[in-house]
């Protein structure tokens, strides 16, 4: 498996490697459509990497260079210090990869499925046991694939691509169209996989999915990285004001206004709602005045940093 964060990897060719997957100048083009400008990036080992960006953002694209599905325009890509095109068939079973859209052989069962790609892989068949537990499909294992639902075939898709025991894993949008329960479900196979050692690399939609998961995240739009950090240190530099809301009545109006520090106060259906960039002080001074009736405290969150980089408007 992976080495653990931080660690270093050493490639074939003698080099000491601190990152696992390196993007040196990317581009790839569909005649004047620049899906993917000049994309450098770079991901540690046993790091959990999450891209988001809107529809049309260059995210799969990206990944699929990566990994070697498609031949760059320019630039080049690495992973575990080795160029990933040419296709390298001695790298591919040091990878993983779960696309957006999974088929399957046909009329096989989910075990059976596992046995193909176990064959295909060289890999034991115990394995396959140890992944079906591993993806919560043990007691799906004699159903076929297409009786599946879509969460259960979601997690094979995964358990798929993990049946070579990958050191660098890439999941594109492995949650998609998948209930909250599934999605939640799934989230703790995904966990396990990085715990396990693996480097993880996901693109999502789902913002509260990249806060849970990710260590770092890279927002992408127009073919470009905009910014990469940590969730945290994304939502700390957007510098959002703090929402104390209160039931309404909790405190006058004016009064509210003139606490030290509050930007903003309005009042709508029975909420008071505060504004301030110092909460600490202003939630003192409600406590003083025994005024925390109703309180509810909201933060900037990662879906603020997303629209703040990428805009609101509505993308097909």
């Amino acid at each position: 498996m992976g080495e653990t964060r931080g660690s270093t990897t050493t490639t074939s060719r003698g080099a000491d490697q601190t990152v696992v997957i390196e993007a040196r100048g990317l581009v790839k083009r569909y005649g004047s459509l620049t899906a993917v400008d000049h994309v450098d990036l770079a991901v540690e080992p046993g790091t959990f990497f999450g891209v988001l960006g809107p529809n049309g953002a260059g995210k799969t694209t990206l990944l699929e260079l990566i990994e070697g599905l498609r031949q760059p325009d320019a630039g080049e890509a690495r992973i575990l210090g080795e160029p990933t095109w040419p296709r390298d068939t001695g790298l591919l079973p040091r990878i993983g990869v779960q696309q957006q859209a999974s088929s399957f052989f046909e009329r096989l069962t989910a075990k059976e499925q596992l046995e193909v790609f176990a064959d295909l892989y060289g890999v034991d068949h115990r394995r396959v046991s140890e992944l079906l537990e591993m993806s919560g499909l043990t007691d799906k294992s004699k159903t076929k694939t297409e009786d599946l639902s879509g969460g259960q075939k979601q997690r094979l898709s995964i358990a798929c691509a993990l049946i070579n025991d990958p050191e660098v894993v890439f999941l594109d949008e492995p949650t998609a169209a998948l209930d909250p329960q599934a999605r939640r479900n799934l989230w703790d196979v995904l966990r396990g996989i990085n715990d396990r050692g693996a480097t993880v690399v996901l693109t999502t939609h789902h913002m509260d999915e990249a806060e849970v998961l990710c260590d770092r995240i890279a927002i992408m739009d127009h073919g470009q990285i905009l910014t990469v950090d940590s969730p945290a240190a994304l939502v700390r530099d957007l510098g959002a004001a703090t929402r104390i809301n209160l039931r309404a009545g909790a405190i006058q109006v004016e009064e509210a206004r003139g606490i030290r520090g509050v930007e903003g106060v309005s009042q709508e259906d029975g909420t008071l709602s505060l504004t301030t960039h110092d909460p600490t002080h202003a939630l003192t001074e409600l406590a003083r005045r025994d005024a925390l009736d109703g309180l509810q405290v909201t933060g900037a969150n990662l879906e603020d940093v997303f629209l703040n980089l990428t805009g609101r408007e509505y993308r097909a």
